[in-house]
């Protein structure tokens, strides 16, 4: 990042002077870091956002969905998965339906087949929960999702650090995630479609840089991902995110996954001793992929992570921007405990220590 500003802080894809040129080369050799990162089979399936919840909205509003169209979610959606599917129904009357979870928080398979018809035309969900860490079986809800001819978007911004994601084997249609829970940059995201499928959506955002030219009544769209990146992009982060995957690649997401499970795995096991904290989610650690979230008999979340910040430890507390599924089991709120490949067993018995003398 200290790179562009130092050495080529110009407009990508504009100038044709040396700044241009370099900027342009190194921002397209961010895409095609990010292309190979998730095994997309070309760079141009990769559209730069500013984050998960902006490529979402561009699926939302791109998408040619129409009165009585159906788009399924999870009951666990973060509201960037959710909201844009309220303001759809308010506006086009499209029907937004939920598919509701096992007791353990985990997917109900059957369920959700049986809520599939014709009349459903997008899959949007959370490949792996903000709320609980829980993932989904992606492999299964895709095959059964293209049997009924919809398509699936899932957003990736909590699987996409901790596990292996390869698009093409998947078969997923869009993928949705962000850099900052990666190492990299905040305000930089990115989406992944099949190229056939951006070719067929109409940007929602338009502007400079989406033509490839135009008159006072008429325009010429850019093909993707040109014509959904609007504007001066955010260049420095998008090389930034691009040097947090290389990274992540020299540590290897085997060895990552494997230490967040061995901490969850410890953890686990330690506060499961504990009678007045209740874990949200299901008991195995390995499910929970790097997160715990828990409640504490007689003590409000905020309070807790207040104490825990007293002693050094930071973690998240409130309802994780999932207030449906709080609000729907009358739960006020919780705190949630993130792991990933900077944490120690350390740290985690100090976590442990300072929880007990809270309780």
């Amino acid at each position: 990042m200290n790179q562009y500003y130092q050495q080529h802080p110009a407009c990508a894809g504009r100038s044709i002077h040396t700044l241009g040129s370099e900027v342009t080369v190194a921002y397209e050799n961010a895409r095609e870091h990010i292309q190979t990162f998730i095994n997309a089979s070309n760079q141009n399936e990769i559209v730069f956002t500013k984050n998960t919840t902006e490529s979402i909205n561009l699926i939302a509003h791109s998408l040619p969905l129409k009165k009585n169209d159906i788009v399924l979610t999870t009951d666990k959606e973060h509201n960037s998965n959710l909201i844009p599917w309220h303001l759809l129904q308010q506006r086009k009357g499209i029907q937004h339906q939920i598919v509701p979870s096992n007791n353990d928080n985990t997917f109900n398979l059957e369920t959700f087949e049986s809520m599939m018809n014709l009349q459903v035309k997008l899959v949007s969900m959370g490949h792996t929960s903000n709320l609980d860490g829980y993932s989904l079986p992606v492999e299964q809800i895709i095959n059964i999702a293209h049997e009924h001819n919809a398509l699936v978007l899932l957003d990736g911004a909590q699987s996409i650090p901790k596990q292996h994601i390869d698009v093409q084997k998947l078969n997923v249609d869009f993928f949705a995630f962000s850099f900052h829970k990666m190492l990299g940059p905040t305000g930089i995201g990115a989406l992944y479609g099949k190229y056939h499928l951006l070719e067929q959506l109409q940007p929602f955002i338009v502007g400079g840089d989406t033509v490839t030219n135009n008159t006072y009544h008429t325009h010429t769209l850019l093909p993707p991902p040109q014509k959904f990146e609007a504007g001066l992009q955010n260049y420095a982060s998008a090389l930034g995110a691009a040097a947090a995957l290389q990274y992540i690649n020299t540590i290897g997401k085997d060895n990552i996954a494997h230490h967040i499970n061995h901490l969850n795995t410890h953890l686990t096991q330690q506060l499961q001793n504990l009678p007045e904290l209740q874990i949200i989610g299901p008991e195995n650690p390995s499910q929970r992929h790097g997160i715990l979230t828990f409640t504490i008999q007689n003590k409000e979340p905020h309070d807790i992570a207040l104490h825990l910040d007293n002693h050094g430890i930071m973690v998240r507390s409130g309802v994780f921007c999932v207030h449906s599924w709080f609000n729907a089991h009358k739960i006020k709120g919780a705190v949630r405990i993130s792991l990933y490949l900077y944490n120690t067993i350390e740290e985690i018995n100090a976590l442990i220590e300072t929880l007990n003398q809270l309780i």
